[in-house]
């Protein structure tokens, strides 16, 4: 990955932080985003924080337009950001969490991907690997709004494959069962982590679709279940 520019979102959060350190691991240039993301979060040098939020088209615009600014261009968008509410049925859920959850999981990507996606299509070969969830296509009671937010990212994203695959330009979407993150655990008590899923399996499976061997992969829809497939 060295030469390369990657712009990863939610880059200080559970996930985020493996894939970050990941493509600093293989070289690469990582531009790090998230609402409070700070250049202290990571130690190496190829490494810049650049806060914004995303889930509005001012802030996502802002952020390509400062990427840009600094490296010119954008080689790989590691799309990591997300969120989760639960506990509610359909008749049960109200609008605000309804939208809090299309606002995050969804808009946020479309607002990034609409201003990413001119420039990344001047890119040889740029990459886009989002992250979704299980849910996305098993969804369970009581997580409605959040399953309908990633299944519409999905929808995106592969959406996204088909309209730029002539410019050489992949997209592809992961759907991680439960991550073995800090929230999750706080969140989920008494539950055999054992079968979680490793947010560094995750991280590598975004970097190896980042690199030359993932080229011919456009449009999938990758499960990474763990042990609880």
């Amino acid at each position: 990955m060295k030469g390369k520019v990657v712009l990863v979102t939610g880059a200080n959060g559970g996930l985020g932080v493996n894939v970050t350190q990941a493509f600093l691991d293989a070289g690469a240039t990582v531009i790090g985003t998230s609402r409070k993301i700070q250049q202290a979060d990571f130690k190496s040098p190829g490494f810049t924080a650049m806060p914004a939020d995303i889930s509005t088209r001012a802030g996502a615009t802002v952020l390509i337009d400062q990427v840009i600014a600094r490296c010119a261009r954008i080689d790989v968008l590691a799309h990591t950001v997300g969120g989760f509410a639960g506990g509610q049925s359909i008749a049960e859920t109200d609008d605000v969490t309804f939208q809090r959850m299309f606002d995050i999981n969804l808009n946020s990507a479309f607002y990034l991907l609409r201003a990413a996606l001119p420039v990344m299509r001047k890119t040889d070969g740029g990459r886009i690997i989002a992250i979704g969830s299980r849910a996305a296509v098993d969804p369970g009671p009581g997580v409605g709004a959040y399953s309908a937010s990633k299944a519409a990212l999905v929808a995106l994203i592969r959406t996204v494959a088909a309209e730029n695959k002539d410019a050489g330009l992949t997209a592809n979407v992961i759907l991680p069962g439960t991550m073995d993150t800090p929230t999750n655990r706080k969140m989920i008590q008494n539950a055999d982590v054992s079968k979680w899923v490793q947010p560094a399996n995750v991280a590598s499976l975004v970097l190896w679709l980042a690199g030359d061997a993932g080229t011919g992969v456009n449009g999938a829809v990758i499960p990474v279940y763990g042990k609880d497939a």
